[in-house]
């Protein structure tokens, strides 16, 4: 133990498209030595005294019908608002079914076309997340985004699809504390690109104000 901490909350037996298992193992491995990371199915951790020892949040929810709690809404939110970190990957930002939610991810997911193919390009080279992270091509779901006007977003990369560029990681501040997300990870292959896994590293660091 580092004395670092990070909470990752997936989905296990009921996930439609999206398992966690498999993938939490290579996100606790990704942060090995930098960040604590415990990972767990139980959305009633998302409770303000269970959150308090965490400096990070790691979301890998699922697409389900059901919203978070009015609680556990209100404790996520005021856990980033106080100076707490948000990772959101991929089908993390299912959070955004609770609108509240929506608004602190700053986008919101408005569906995709087939997996496929996906060069990555970095656009906010001087960003400290994107330090020492080179372009990448990941297999994987083109997620399209609807962001909230009246949040300020840096757009840190762009995947190519069909000759258009489109967001693939963001960045923006909620309240005191960062959030960030990260548009690959459909399958436990995108984890394994080396540069992805960077990618991941510092934007964990840096929603957590370590880098």
């Amino acid at each position: 133990m580092n004395g670092i901490q990070a909470l990752a909350l997936g989905n296990y037996a009921d996930a439609i498209y999206h398992p966690f298992a498999g993938v939490d193992q290579e996100i606790t491995e990704i942060f090995q030595g930098r960040i604590d990371v415990r990972c767990t199915g139980d959305y009633g951790m998302l409770n303000e005294s269970y959150l308090a020892p965490y400096r990070l949040m790691i979301s890998y929810t699922e697409f389900l019908e059901q919203k978070l709690s009015a609680s556990g809404t209100g404790a996520l939110l005021s856990f980033v608002a106080r100076g707490g970190g948000l990772l959101a990957i991929h089908n993390g930002i299912s959070l955004q079914r609770n609108q509240e939610l929506a608004v602190m991810l700053g986008g919101k997911f408005v569906g995709h076309p087939p997996y496929t193919t996906l060069p990555v390009r970095i656009r906010e080279r001087q960003h400290r997340i994107m330090d020492r992270v080179e372009p990448f091509v990941v297999e994987d779901e083109p997620y399209r985004f609807e962001f909230n006007p009246h949040v300020r977003t840096t757009i840190l990369a762009e995947y190519e699809h069909e000759g258009e560029y489109w967001p693939a990681a963001w960045t923006h501040d909620f309240g005191l504390g960062r959030v960030v997300y990260l548009m690959p990870g459909h399958e436990l292959s995108s984890f394994l690109v080396g540069e992805y896994r960077k990618l991941i590293l510092n934007a964990g660091l840096w929603a957590a104000r370590i880098l």
